[in-house]
């Protein structure tokens, strides 16, 4: 299956200059973080898949923010055999070829014009380097390949680091955040997350871009569910999934789905994503097994090329997709603001989180509708009109 792309590629010029402004900006949206790789988690095995240190990017909150913290986990997929894992080792997923800083925007930004809620908080962005959602933890080493499974580790060292090193014990607000894969991994991890903290604490999360659902191909085949399922064994990651789901259900990778798995979060969660997933519909309904001579092509870069018949296919897609999210049941504290655009986009991105041209719902952006969401201002829970509903979004 295709990898879900970095959505947090540095440029090199960035990189050059924040070299210089490592903790200013040339402008307010304009923020540069560097890299802290964490090598004391080393000696308690937290460690990438190959064997390097875990990193993270800490950005010190400031005036009223100082006891609050938002921390967002990186996306990028998943592998699901060694060969897969090893390719991903080589790649900047890996700590060992992490870029030296990370450019911080959307729910990361430090612009009140841009991020009014959360804009002086303590802002951290844990590296994705496991492949597996943070959830993998198996002992031993492979011989072969000397890859290490060690997501949960990893999830639990860092933690241990902000929280009595960097001084997120204090907490008065915290919030638990990713997108994508980094999304899943905070609907696995967000009743741990809520763990850490006195019950006096505001804790909540947010998962964007990761509603993935289990669903068959158009060719009726359950190619995402066996794919979760390889990933779930490799990386020794049902005793990661949250208990509730894996003795509620036959088979414990079902967990790793979150249709499944957040029917047992508890803390509240507000759920991102487009109906028309862009991701999930080109790999998990349409992969390219499914397609082979190429008839989807045009209609999964674009609906507007769809036919008849294959934008029926999708509007079924967005059905099941709605259908999988009221089976979450009614929550007066969990939120979800799902969209019509035919993307994957990461709330990392300004003009999807909250700029001139963001998508809204009730004429609230992503960013103003998950603020009042988490200040208790104001409940949300939206979803967009069918397409061609979202047809301008960017």
């Amino acid at each position: 299956m295709a990898k879900v792309m970095d959505f947090n590629l540095v440029l090199m010029g960035a990189v050059l200059l924040s070299v210089l402004y490592l903790w200013t900006t040339t402008e307010a949206e304009d923020l540069y973080v560097n890299t802290t790789i964490l090598y004391s988690a080393i000696a308690k095995g937290a460690v990438c898949l190959d064997g390097s240190a875990p990193a993270f990017h800490f950005y010190p909150g400031t005036g009223s923010g100082v006891y609050s913290w938002l921390i967002h986990l990186q996306g990028g997929g998943w592998c699901e055999t060694t060969s897969d894992c090893q390719n991903r080792a080589r790649s900047d997923l890996s700590s060992k070829h992490a870029p030296i800083v990370a450019h911080f925007s959307g729910v990361l930004s430090n612009d009140p014009q841009l991020n009014p809620d959360f804009y002086n908080w303590n802002l951290v962005k844990i590296r994705y380097c496991d492949g597996s959602s943070y959830t993998g933890d198996i002992e031993e080493v492979d011989p072969d390949t000397n890859l290490h499974y060690r997501g949960a580790r990893i999830f639990e060292a860092i933690m241990e680091e902000l929280l009595y090193r960097k001084g997120m014990i204090y907490a008065q607000n915290a919030i638990l955040s990713g997108t994508s894969a980094g999304g899943l991994g905070a609907i696995l991890h967000c009743d741990k997350f809520r763990y850490f903290f006195p019950l006096t604490v505001r804790v909540k999360c947010i998962s964007d871009a990761a509603f993935f659902l289990n669903v068959k191909t158009i060719t009726g085949e359950p190619q995402i569910e066996e794919y979760y399922k390889r990933v779930v064994a490799l990386h020794g990651s049902a005793k990661n999934l949250p208990l509730s789901c894996t003795l509620s259900l036959n088979d414990p990778s079902l967990c790793f789905f979150p249709q499944y798995a957040a029917q047992h979060t508890y803390t509240p969660l507000f759920i991102i994503n487009s109906a028309y997933d862009a991701f999930q519909i080109n790999h998990s309904l349409i992969p390219s097994e499914a397609d082979p001579q190429h008839v989807w092509d045009y209609c999964k870069g674009n609906l507007n090329s769809c036919s008849p018949s294959q934008l029926q296919t999708i509007q079924d897609f967005r059905l099941t997709f709605l259908e999988a999210l009221n089976e979450l049941g009614p929550s007066t504290t969990r939120g979800y603001f799902i969209s019509s655009c035919h993307s994957h986009h990461g709330i990392e991105i300004q003009s999807y989180w909250s700029y001139t041209n963001s998508p809204t719902l009730a004429n609230k952006t992503i960013a103003e509708a998950v603020g009042g969401w988490f200040f208790d201002r104001s409940g949300f829970q939206g979803v967009y009109c069918p397409y061609p509903c979202g047809i301008l979004c960017h």
